[in-house]
């Protein structure tokens, strides 16, 4: 299994370096990552769970590892954790089926051969 707290830490050495080479992008990203603590509808808890959900979906290993902690600092169970994941899955898989029909889609539109 992976080290997640070293990768963490390395990671975030890493985009800190990032940042001094290029500022305005880690602003930019800064910016977009604290737009819904401005309405805070969902609460921050909330916020990460659909963070760890989405990291899941989109194979961002610096996501799961960032937002893991953050969700657990935050108060997340490991059941709230476990269910955000079981919508990550539901996603991916739903996600299959509609490329599924679309694949359908162009084989009916082929011509017969």
């Amino acid at each position: 299994m992976m080290d997640w707290n070293g990768y963490r830490e390395a990671l975030l050495a890493r985009v800190g370096d990032l940042g001094r080479l290029t500022p305005e992008t880690l602003k930019g990203l800064t910016t977009l990552d604290r737009a819904g603590e401005k309405n805070d509808h969902l609460g921050a808890k909330t916020r990460e769970l659909i963070a760890l959900a989405v990291a899941v979906t989109t194979r961002c290993d610096g996501c799961i590892a960032v937002h893991s902690k953050a969700a657990l600092e935050l108060g997340a169970s490991r059941d709230e954790i476990a269910e955000a994941l079981g919508v990550a899955v539901a996603l991916n898989a739903g996600a299959a089926v509609t490329y599924s029909a679309r694949v359908l889609d162009a084989v009916e539109a082929l011509p017969e051969s």
